[in-house]
């Protein structure tokens, strides 16, 4: 279920406080960091971000 444009557009990451982008995933849908050198992945469950930066995957 995608996100509210005006939402994602408010949303920033936690670590870095760069913007964010919606992604999808083979298991679950995710919002990525934009930012150089962040990249963490915020899981979206039930369609609200978990913007928590222990539940974030690393970039690969």
């Amino acid at each position: 279920m995608p996100l509210e444009a005006g939402l994602l557009e408010i949303l920033a990451c936690p670590a870095c406080h760069a913007p964010l982008r919606e992604e999808q995933s083979p298991e679950t849908p995710e919002l990525v960091c934009t930012g150089e050198g962040c990249g963490l992945a915020y899981p979206v469950r039930d369609g609200i971000p978990v913007l928590l930066v222990d539940e974030a995957r690393r970039p690969a």
